[in-house]
């Protein structure tokens, strides 16, 4: 395939200069905006203020506090159980895919209700919607299979004057597709965004989930129950990351004329040769790979388009 109808850029991996969340949390001012997140703060073996990360509540108190300050949400809350995602990660998944539309727009960020994002999987947090909204004043259609969640994120929507038509949501009826069900046949969207589920059964989850722990802490001796939380349908499916996207790859080509750019979290690079093969089975004409990287995590932004 030639440079013209495949083309793929690589840069070093690092957060985006954009993002508002560079280096450690100013507690001082956290705990001001949010007086709640306080009796969660206490000073580690550094000598630095920090939380206990393995403590959900703490973690999702963390989470509102840094919602309310950045982001002037309000109200912000998650059933027990469900996914409490950093904010930092998720803030730069938007902020690449805001210089991924510069792009194509003389390098200027586009800005705005005229942009249209679909948010695959949003999950019962709605982090990647508020976090384009607010920043970019974006317009977000959100998906997910679960009913829960569904109702999570209208509450939340309900509750933020800000997010109120900007964001709709829509519930996946049937779990085996990813696109179709959700984007109507009037839609235009800029972009679609996914955090896919990365493992392949509950185990695998469960097990992956106790091997960051012990990394974490240095230790083995730790549960799987003091994590971010995560449902199933958040943590894993059937054929795990690699399936998923293949699967959405294949659909996307379905939807060519309504879609400018798809992306896709992807979290293990193995998984990158066998993306690639599906895109050149659908003819995708443009593939681009985007390091992100957050401390000692790296991971990628998988992005391709068909004109």
């Amino acid at each position: 395939m030639d440079s013209k109808r495949k083309k793929r850029s690589v840069a070093t991996s690092k957060l985006h200069p954009l993002n508002k969340h560079q280096g450690r949390y100013d507690f001082d001012q956290l705990t001001k905006i949010c007086p709640e997140l306080k009796p969660f703060v206490a000073f580690n073996k550094f000598g630095d203020e920090s939380i206990n990360f393995f403590d959900p509540k703490a973690v999702k108190m963390l989470n509102k506090a840094l919602l309310k300050q950045y982001y002037q949400i309000e109200f912000w809350d998650i059933p027990d159980g469900y996914l409490c995602p950093p904010i930092p990660g998720r803030a730069d998944y938007i902020h690449h895919l805001a210089t991924l539309l510069s792009e194509s727009n003389q390098n200027e960020i586009p800005k705005g209700k005229h942009i249209t994002c679909l948010d695959i999987g949003t999950g019962a947090n709605l982090v990647y919607p508020i976090i384009g909204t607010q920043e970019y004043g974006w317009t977000f259609i959100a998906s997910d299979i679960d009913k829960v969640s569904i109702e999570n994120t209208q509450h939340i929507i309900s509750k933020n004057e800000v997010l109120k038509d900007r964001i709709e949501i829509r519930q996946q009826e049937n779990p085996n597709q990813i696109f179709k069900g959700i984007i109507q046949q009037d839609d235009q969207i800029t972009v679609t965004l996914c955090n896919p589920p990365f493992h392949r059964s509950a185990k695998q989850a469960q097990e992956g989930t106790l091997r960051k722990l012990q990394n974490l802490k240095g230790t083995t001796n730790v549960t799987t129950e003091l994590n971010f939380g995560g449902q199933a349908n958040e943590l894993w499916c059937k054929g795990g990351e690699k399936k998923f996207i293949k699967n959405m790859i294949q659909e996307s080509k379905q939807f060519a004329k309504q879609c400018t750019w798809f992306t896709t979290l992807v979290s293990k690079k193995d998984n990158l040769p066998a993306m690639y093969d599906a895109l050149k089975r659908v003819n995708a004409t443009t593939v681009k790979t985007i390091p992100m990287g957050q401390g000692n995590k790296v991971s990628r932004i998988l992005a391709w388009r068909f004109s």
